[in-house]
């Protein structure tokens, strides 16, 4: 029986209405504490900018050592002969310290030790022979090995400085307290070497452009005391690094071009990466975040729960499918089988505005989305442009960005060199001391040739 009272009509009106109320104020109220929480991107806050950080939960020790029957992996031993010098050290008193009795002699031990003598630069003078032609009147000067012409600091410097800073990170007050030389000289030295490796980057981008996987990812990053950002382009075995750029579109599409090329490359959803020219794969971790986010906000909302708790578990599997021990075979056969599981559940009516918008991200981006299903070789997550990242994040927070833009350039150029290097097995100070020393020996030689002397397959 319907209660045609218009009274009663009116009261529950507005029960109704202060219920949606309630219910949309706890929302916002636990958005605002999130935010207190975690900082104002949320999930995606920098650790460094996080509010209140919660104490690291206690975890209880592993008995240390190995297990019964294991070998062990303590301390190597190297032989006599092995030793870079062996120093033999004199008894402090014939007579022992208790008694004053004379001490009888039982032989030598051994006690292995590693050390390393302090870094401190040499200076080295070369006297180099000088001869004269009388017929045709030329001067014939010898070159100082392993000295770049009009080089005060020798090949050796070089390296270990340019390995230290732009691999490892040290800054530049450290590095020159070490090797003994000024910041400006070193500066100096940085875009030197940056004006003579100038053009290896371009031929890094084409093999970028001819690879089947690529990744692309951006952070912040402060030229000249105004606010830009570094650009990372990279693939398994080669990065290149735009640093002091701002976020428009103009910085892909110059590494990308405008003709059309292979392969696929992995990004997050940023709209500056959706007019490049080849197949584009979206991140599931970013995808997965934003999935675990709703249920941050809708705590109580049993819907949203239902939909994170059958979501989640599908984008994980996903991203860590290509890593199990399967055939290829195997592999697209599950992969298609939990992407039909993923398009179902994006198919799946829901009342929620927060579950409908990330469906529609699915069902209006399905070109975008599956390419891992189809290719083991691409993967589901963008988890390799986020750690080629990272080593510039902690040197952003040292060193607070790129003073010029020529600075930013030379970080540009050589950052890209050293951790390209690095990625092909490298030993990127040893090798870059030979480069030089090669470029020494004829400074107008392409140098491309002898940075990276292994053809790469695209």
């Amino acid at each position: 029986m319907i209660n045609s009272c218009p009274e009663c009509f009116d009261k529950q009106r507005k029960i109704d209405e202060l219920s949606e109320e309630v219910k949309r104020l706890k929302a916002k109220l636990n958005v605002q504490e999130r935010k207190q929480e975690e900082g104002a991107f949320g999930s995606s806050t920098p650790s460094s900018k996080i509010p209140i950080k919660a104490n690291t939960p206690a975890i209880e020790k592993k008995r240390p050592g190995a297990k019964a029957g294991h070998q062990g992996n303590g301390r190597k031993k190297f032989e006599k002969a092995e030793a870079d010098q062996v120093i033999e050290v004199q008894v402090e008193s014939e007579r022992c310290q208790e008694c004053g009795g004379l001490l009888d002699n039982k032989g030598m031990d051994e006690r292995m030790v590693l050390d390393c003598h302090p870094i401190k630069p040499e200076k080295v003078l070369y006297r180099l022979p000088k001869r004269y032609c009388p017929h045709c009147r030329n001067t014939v000067r010898s070159a100082a090995p392993g000295v770049l012409p009009k080089s005060l600091f020798g090949n050796q410097l070089i390296a270990n400085a340019v390995d230290a800073h732009y691999q490892h990170g040290l800054p530049l007050g450290r590095i020159c307290e070490q090797i003994g030389i000024g910041a400006g000289s070193l500066v100096e030295i940085f875009h030197k070497l940056a004006r003579l490796f100038r053009q290896a980057p371009d031929r890094l981008i084409d093999e970028y452009r001819r690879a089947a996987v690529k990744h692309a990812d951006e952070t912040s990053w402060r030229t000249n005391g105004k606010n830009g950002y570094v650009w990372l382009f990279a693939t398994s075995n080669l990065s290149i690094f735009q640093f002091g750029k701002n976020r428009s579109a103009a910085v892909p599409k110059a590494i990308f071009g405008t003709e059309k090329l292979p392969g696929v490359l992995v990004v997050d959803r940023y709209n500056a990466y959706n007019k490049v020219p080849c197949e584009i794969q979206y991140c599931y971790a970013h995808l997965l975040r934003d999935v675990s986010d709703l249920e941050k906000d809708f705590p109580d909302d049993p819907e949203v729960r239902t939909f994170v708790a059958t979501t989640a578990p599908l984008l994980s599997l996903a991203m860590g499918l290509r890593s199990q021990d399967i055939t290829d075979a195997e592999f697209l056969e599950k992969a298609a089988r939990l992407a039909s599981d993923i398009m179902a559940v994006m198919e799946n009516p829901a009342r929620h505005l927060g579950i409908r918008h990330i469906q529609d991200i699915f069902r209006e981006n399905q070109t975008r989305l599956y390419h891992w299903a189809k290719d083991r070789k691409v993967p589901a997550d963008n988890n390799l442009a986020e750690r080629d990242l990272r080593p510039s994040v902690i040197a952003r927070k040292v060193s607070f960005g790129s003073v010029t833009d020529a600075g930013a350039q030379t970080r540009s150029i050589l950052t890209t060199l050293v951790v390209t290097l690095k990625k092909r097995g490298y030993n990127v100070t040893a090798h870059l001391k030979w480069v030089l020393d090669q470029i020494a020996k004829n400074i107008h030689q392409d140098p491309f040739p002898l940075l990276f002397p292994k053809s790469v397959s695209p």
